[in-house]
């Protein structure tokens, strides 16, 4: 009886696990089509140059887009703590608060990135024969920034107190105006890069529009008035010590990846085009799996906030079960399919061959990957957000030096293999941290680190 008990607590704990995540991996796959959308039409429409152009750019673009959803990220195991432990009433001081405060710092970085835009695309040794339209698109897509910072401090609320469907509305309608307006822009009017990324831009407006709306008009404690004070102490000084170190790895991150653009850009324009493609595939790929670590921090973070530890744990096995079915499940997708899937860009015979070739070796350590998204996920649900962030930048590290180091050794595939062993290395550095955490006496939940 008592084992009955058990299995049905815990297949509840399942479905409630991927119940919530669900919503947040199609919102995920749904974002990415903005890069596929201008990828697909532009590579298309435009060719191969104009595709590598669009592909230099993305290690900028994630710096920025990085920083927004690393810090949110953190604000969103905030709202959670709250939520479980009964504070409503704090959730719209932070959700103001942040609002303004990350809204306000973007849109000065947007504005510093459009006036470096040059300098920052020939620092990365961007090739001659595309950073002119590089240039151009990133420009525009600069411009989107601010509107990306609030959507995701909304979006962070929204998890937070446990919707996760809202975000995905929203994300749908964002997509559904990016497709259609690449199409009229790049297709029809031949605007090539600059009218991908006005599509771009327009769409994340319309997202952002949408989401505040549907926040205001469902949930009133989500609730603030611009006349009334926006800015609180305790919000900020609360969200700077759960979102600064999760942002601070994502920037740090970002600047790494743009060492390893520098170091891809060295391999020519083939290279470029079909890794920079290969990698917009593999970021849908990997969405089930970052979205699952999502999941299970935000369930987590509810229940450490309610003082259940034991339920906490419960979605912790939980999650360590789905996410191994689902990322055998995507490496059995991606290994056959990778190259078609790049050939589909508009990217040319050699550069499909090294794209299948990438593909080959990453989806072999997804399995990796998706165990230490689960254990960072209940890492962070309990607010060991700064270890977390530690353990990606010791990861970073590796991977940068790897990639160096062993170059010689495997050519342009060492971009793939230096990322896998950084997985490894970071799974065994989030298992640490939780043996060492699972023999202490739990800490209080206020307390975020």
């Amino acid at each position: 009886m008592r084992e009955n008990l058990k299995s049905s607590a815990s297949c509840r704990t399942i479905l409630t696990l991927i119940h919530f995540s669900l919503p947040l991996i199609l919102s995920g796959i749904l974002q990415q089509l903005y890069n596929w959308a201008d990828a697909f039409i532009v590579g298309n429409v435009e060719g191969e140059l104009a595709l590598a152009a669009v592909g230099s750019t993305t290690t900028l673009i994630n710096f920025y887009v990085n920083a927004i959803t690393g810090f949110t990220l953190g604000l969103s195991i905030l709202f959670a703590q709250k939520y479980g432990n009964g504070e409503h009433g704090s959730l719209s001081r932070i959700l103001s608060s942040f609002s303004v405060f990350l809204g306000g710092i973007f849109l000065l970085l947007a504005g510093v990135g459009i006036g470096l835009t040059a300098p920052l695309l020939k620092l990365l040794h961007t090739t001659p024969d595309t950073i002119g339209l590089a240039e151009e698109y990133l420009r525009i897509i600069f411009a989107g920034i601010p509107f990306l910072a609030v959507y995701n401090v909304y979006s962070a609320a929204l998890r937070g107190i446990g919707d996760s469907r809202a975000p995905f509305y929203s994300v749908l309608l964002s997509s559904l105006v990016n497709v259609v307006l690449d199409i009229l822009f790049v297709a029809c009017f031949r605007w090539n890069v600059a009218g991908a990324a006005i599509a771009t831009v327009f769409s994340q407006a319309a997202m952002t529009l949408f989401l505040i709306a549907y926040s205001v008009r469902k949930y009133p404690l989500l609730r603030f008035s611009l006349r009334d004070r926006l800015f609180h102490r305790e919000a900020l000084t609360d969200g700077i010590h759960f979102g600064f170190p999760p942002m601070l790895q994502s920037s740090v991150s970002s600047a790494g990846s743009l060492i390893l653009q520098n170091f891809m850009n060295g391999f020519g324009s083939q290279t470029v085009a079909a890794v920079t493609t290969a990698y917009r595939v593999d970021s849908v790929v990997m969405l089930p799996i970052i979205n699952l670590g999502s999941g299970i921090s935000t369930l987590t973070a509810q229940q450490y906030g309610a003082g259940n530890q034991k339920e906490a744990r419960r979605i912790f096995s939980a999650g360590l079960f789905v996410m191994s079915v689902t990322a055998l499940l995507l490496t059995a997708l991606v290994i056959p399919s990778g190259g078609h899937l790049i050939a589909l860009f508009g990217a040319g015979a050699e550069a499909v061959s090294i794209g299948e070739r990438f593909f080959r070796r990453i989806a072999a350590f997804y399995l990796v990957y998706g165990l230490s998204m689960a254990v960072r996920g209940y890492l962070e649900g309990q607010g060991d957000v700064a270890y977390s962030s530690f353990a990606g930048i010791a990861a970073l590290a590796v991977r940068i030096a790897a990639s160096y180091a062993f170059v010689s050794l495997f050519g342009n595939m060492i971009i793939a293999l230096a990322e896998g062993f950084s997985w490894a290395v970071l799974l065994l550095l989030y298992i640490t941290r939780l043996l060492w955490r699972e023999r202490r006496i739990p800490p209080s939940p206020q307390d975020p680190f």
